[in-house]
């Protein structure tokens, strides 16, 4: 069997007396798309960023493709894992091409406007059309696809996703919805996403971890959960999200 492709072991964060996440283990394998699912102070997003070293645990250890991320400079790990944030985080004063190009840029890439123009297709969007365009002029669908082209560009193979579709109109979220499920399958990238959302998540990831009060209460397929769930809450969550 492969290694996992990420790997968090007995990790656990504080905040104080606050404790956001708890002896938390999880597995993510190659070319599988993991989401992470709970309420709002649940612990996803602490454990997602994780994974580029934007949060350090105070317990446990955090794995990408075999490697502490403890032994690696943060800065070469996140411009390796492709990440996306739930409002985008594109640069403002930068061309929609220069966004895309960033990581490429960063990395030293000789042909990271290539890279950004072949990203920008695959998201749907036409380089020559939005290239030259600044964010401001584009709706929030497409910043969106552009901050997953700028996350793909580099062709990493591990992305996060934090919440990427939750500030977008139903209309707009199902579609990219659509279009992303399509792009992983296609490119076999390993992602792990955060979302509120269980039918989201259903919809997207091969499996599913659910959070309550930064603990991880059960991990496995939509179906498996539903079926039998392992705690209160995760029946609770799925009678709440209703027939899937």
């Amino acid at each position: 069997m492969s290694r996992p492709a990420l790997e968090a072991r007995a990790v656990g964060k504080r905040y104080g007396v606050v404790s956001a996440l708890a002896a938390a283990f999880l597995s993510v394998a190659e070319g599988e798309c993991l989401a992470l699912v709970g309420e709002s102070g649940s612990g996803k997003t602490t454990l997602l960023r994780m994974f580029n070293r934007m949060v350090v645990p105070d317990d446990g250890s955090v794995w990408v493709e075999g490697r502490n991320v403890a032994d690696v400079d943060p800065i070469e790990v996140r411009r390796n894992v492709g990440y996306v944030q739930q409002e985008g985080g594109l640069l403002p004063h930068w061309t929609v091409l220069k966004n895309a190009a960033l990581v490429p840029r960063l990395r030293d890439l000789p042909d990271a406007n290539e890279r950004a123009r072949s990203a920008l297709q695959l998201v749907g969007l036409d380089p020559t059309t939005y290239g030259s365009r600044w964010p401001r002029e584009l709706s929030g669908g497409q910043r969106q696809r552009v901050a997953l082209a700028r996350a793909l560009a580099a062709r990493p193979r591990v992305v996060l996703l934090d919440e990427p579709f939750g500030a977008l109109d139903a209309i707009t979220r199902s579609e990219l919805q659509t279009a992303f499920s399509d792009l992983v399958r296609r490119l076999g990238v390993t992602v792990l996403l955060v979302t509120h959302d269980l039918r989201e998540a259903s919809l997207l990831a091969d499996r599913v971890a659910v959070l309550h009060s930064g603990r991880i209460e059960q991990t496995g397929t939509p179906e498996e959960l539903r079926r039998a769930p392992a705690t209160a809450y995760v029946e609770e969550l799925f009678d709440r999200a209703g027939a899937l």
